[in-house]
């Protein structure tokens, strides 16, 4: 297999792949502001917009395993022009039923659902093609590339989203569709082939996705890191969540309760632009630990922040770390794992880390109803306390040994 040039910034695959998937994520944080509030102007329901949010969620992990499988399977190439093909499709035909007035609530739902489906599989194969056309050592690089991308793309696209809406409600949907079309042309420039030779595969798709299982948790570390990771998605979430519902009964100006999600957002684009540096300076099982014990010391300050917009502070100090910890994991994940293996390994693993996260408003709820905002963050935090003990005991984080970086 021919490796990847020696800079990161002049291999031509990965740029591409790059560039293809910032446009699809600029396409995907358009709609999440557009979907809404085009539900809101046909039906003047919230709980009808936040149900259509919540099926397009529920769909994107119920496709995740399924992804993973077919990334590992069939060609990833091919897979993501599919996604991006049938995203055009259905974001150009919403955008032209808004456009002349005919677009329904079913037609919304429909096109939700669609794309979220496209997303975790184009998203699945996207990252499993990393390790084909980037060198081992600046996979941890190529992962915090991506990194930034996604946070800059979820703070540009939804402005944009807000603003292409208020000129016209079709506007975002036609939008989405150019975002599309140009990942489709980004994705048809690769050349290289983004996987291995692989031989036929003998057995169903779940003896296949049991194989993927069977990896992740027959690894000591992938196996410790989900006993860290899934707790950490679960308290970030929670205590945004907190701190939200907090300030909205402090009868806080909407405008500042929506720049505690913003604040947080920076944290992670500058954590990511700041991960290759952060990366050369510490190996990962520091990072781990570091982060983990930052994030409930800092959590735990958060606590008595609650009735402020300062409080989103300390979560985005926290997310700054964020990104140089997933570059680093997932950059080692990609090094050890067979290519065969790639799109399953990844898949179980966001399915796993991410999947308790959805938990995290309901229970904050539930803690802020029965004992105040201030315990709902120091719950979290302890669980991010728990979390940080797991980092620090774990043979499979104390013992990991740098991959070949060559």
């Amino acid at each position: 297999m021919t490796l990847a040039p020696e800079q990161l910034w002049r291999n031509r695959e990965f740029n591409l792949l790059w560039i293809s998937q910032s446009c699809s994520d600029v396409g995907n944080a358009i709609s999440a502001l557009a979907v809404p509030l085009l539900v809101l102007a046909l039906t003047a329901a919230p709980v009808q917009a936040g149900l259509v949010g919540t099926l397009g969620l529920i769909t994107t992990v119920l496709c995740r395993l399924p992804a993973g499988v077919l990334a590992d399977r069939v060609d990833r190439r091919r897979i993501m022009l599919i996604c991006d093909a049938v995203r055009l499709v259905a974001y150009l035909g919403l955008g032209v039923a808004v456009l002349r007035g005919q677009a329904t609530l079913t037609l919304i739902v429909g096109v939700v659902l669609i794309g979220a489906a496209a997303n975790a599989f184009f998203g699945t194969a996207e990252h499993s093609s990393l390790r084909t056309i980037v060198r081992p050592g600046q996979l941890p690089d190529a992962v915090a590339r991506n990194e930034a991308r996604s946070y800059a793309t979820s703070l540009a696209g939804p402005p944009l989203g807000g603003l292409l809406f208020g000129m016209g409600r079709a506007l975002p949907f036609l939008g989405d569709a150019v975002t599309f079309l140009a990942s489709f042309a980004g994705v048809w420039l690769i050349r290289r082939p983004l996987q291995e030779p692989r031989d036929t595969e003998r057995g169903g798709h779940a003896a296949a996705l049991a194989e993927g299982f069977r990896f992740v948790f027959g690894n000591p570390f992938l196996r410790a890191v989900l006993l860290v990771a899934a707790p950490l998605n679960l308290a970030i979430h929670g205590i945004i969540f907190t701190i939200i519902v907090t300030l909205q009964r402090d009868e806080v100006p909407p405008a500042l309760i929506g720049g505690v999600e913003t604040v947080v957002a920076v944290g992670g684009l500058l954590g990511a632009l700041a991960a290759p540096a952060l990366l050369r300076r510490w190996p990962l099982p520091a990072l781990i630990r570091g982060i983990c014990w930052t994030a409930a010391l800092l959590m735990s300050a958060s606590a008595v922040l609650i009735h402020s917009v300062a409080a989103a502070i300390p979560m985005a100090i926290t997310v700054f770390l964020g990104p140089a910890t997933n570059a680093a994991l997932f950059g080692h994940q990609a090094a050890i794992t067979p290519d065969r293996l790639q799109g399953r390994v990844i898949s179980v693993i966001i399915v796993v880390a991410t999947s308790i996260a959805a938990t995290a408003p309901l229970l904050a709820g539930v803690l802020i109803t029965m004992w105040g905002p201030p315990v709902s963050v120091l719950v979290f935090a302890t669980t991010m306390a728990g979390a940080a003990i797991t980092a620090t005991t774990s043979r499979g984080i104390r013992t990991l040994h740098p991959t070949d970086s060559r």
